[in-house]
């Protein structure tokens, strides 16, 4: 009797656990991708891949840097150029905030040995990457660094 009640217990006790693990592994999953294409944002900025930008932006994407604030076009046009040059960089310390289904907010840190007309880029930084979804495609829609403390 004693056995049959276990089993029962298991029975009727995973599916209550079962939506809040799969949730996590869903969320996971999700964080991962954002990362994938965080990383690959940082690799076409090193190789100066405009194109990549073009695709990855969302078309009312909103970037605010030492510069002040600027937009899509300004954005994929700067990448492209050959005003900055990326020596290396890492990321790391990712964080995931859903704030809805269609909007989600990654944050990192970051450090690049980046110069742009000579200057040396701040680093490190901490990053701020918001995404939409538009369709079935995640946009990003805003980014910003702010210097962090060394």
């Amino acid at each position: 009797m004693k056995k049959l009640s276990v089993v029962a217990l298991v029975i009727f006790a995973f599916p209550l656990l079962s939506p809040a693990q799969t949730e996590k592994a869903d969320k996971n999953a999700f964080k991962d991708t954002l990362i994938k294409l965080e990383k690959q944002s940082w690799e076409a900025w090193k190789k100066r891949d405009g194109k990549f930008f073009q695709d990855f932006l969302a078309d009312d994407h909103v970037e605010v840097g030492s510069g002040g604030r600027t937009s899509k076009t300004p954005v994929v046009a700067f990448v492209g150029s050959p005003a900055c040059i990326v020596k290396s960089y890492a990321v790391d310390n990712f964080e995931l905030t859903m704030f809805d289904a269609n909007t989600a907010l990654l944050t990192y840190h970051a450090e690049q040995d980046t110069t742009c007309g000579g200057k040396a880029v701040p680093s490190p930084v901490w990053v701020s990457s918001l995404y939409v979804r538009r369709g079935d495609r995640w946009l990003n829609a805003f980014y910003q660094q702010t210097q962090a403390g060394k």
